[in-house]
């Protein structure tokens, strides 16, 4: 059986040493790119499990490398920054970050997270029964996180699907932001919950570009509902 690849991007040596001691401890295997052309480069050639990504690296930044990810993959990014600055976190999340963590950081807490999304996306938690929600336009699947609008597949990141079905499986319920936290992140995330609404803005801008009828209806002071045209 194929082991677990996770391509890690960064231009500092003991980010690799560290981390790829831990994950050959839990039996992954790990890739070690040390800018942004070579991060690329590799990212076609090996197709990773997932991407630890750092924001700033040389000859293309990390926002750039996850930009062009983005264009045609889904494949997840926890995005590293040493800056620790709210603007630069929210523009990861926004081209499409699933995650981000701020440096210096805790390589056991790296680790927990990689594993609490790959567990999501290999299905290794329990997923509900019935995970194809279609409605008139559109057709979500969580099985194979895909979504289609108007019989296109539309490219969402595995968070925006996540997020998408939370909300989609009872249309009309008002959910607020910690309950999606819990619902899509779990207690393995560390981070707030602004982190919900710029997932939100992302999926209604595709719902929206895509002429979707179907919309995420924002409740002042409480939080999100999916409503279904009548």
């Amino acid at each position: 059986m194929a082991k677990t690849k996770i391509l890690i991007c960064d231009d500092q040596a003991i980010i690799h040493d560290t981390l790829g001691e831990y994950l050959k401890a839990e039996e992954f295997e790990s890739v070690s790119a040390y800018d942004g052309v070579q991060a690329l480069e590799l990212f076609r050639r090996e197709s990773p499990d997932l991407i630890v990504l750092d924001l700033m690296m040389p000859k293309k930044n990390g926002i750039d490398v996850c930009r062009e990810i983005r264009q045609t993959h889904s494949t997840p990014i926890i995005m590293l920054t040493a800056k620790g600055e709210e603007i630069d976190r929210i523009l990861g999340l926004e081209l499409g970050a699933d995650d981000y963590i701020v440096k210096p950081f805790s390589p056991r807490e790296v680790v927990a997270r990689m594993k609490a999304v790959l567990r999501r996306m290999g299905g290794q938690s329990k997923k509900p029964e019935q995970t194809v929600l279609q409605f008139p336009g559109m057709t979500l699947d969580l099985g194979r996180y895909q979504v289609e609008i108007g019989g296109e597949a539309v490219p969402f990141t595995p968070k925006e699907v996540e997020v998408l079905y939370l909300l989609a499986f009872h249309p009309g319920r008002v959910y607020n932001r910690e309950q999606i936290l819990s619902g899509v992140w779990g207690y393995d995330y560390y981070g707030d919950t602004r982190v919900v609404d710029t997932q939100i803005k992302r999926i209604r801008q595709k719902l929206s570009q895509n002429d979707c009828a179907c919309t995420i209806k924002s409740i002042y002071g409480v939080g999100y509902k999916f409503e279904v045209p009548q």
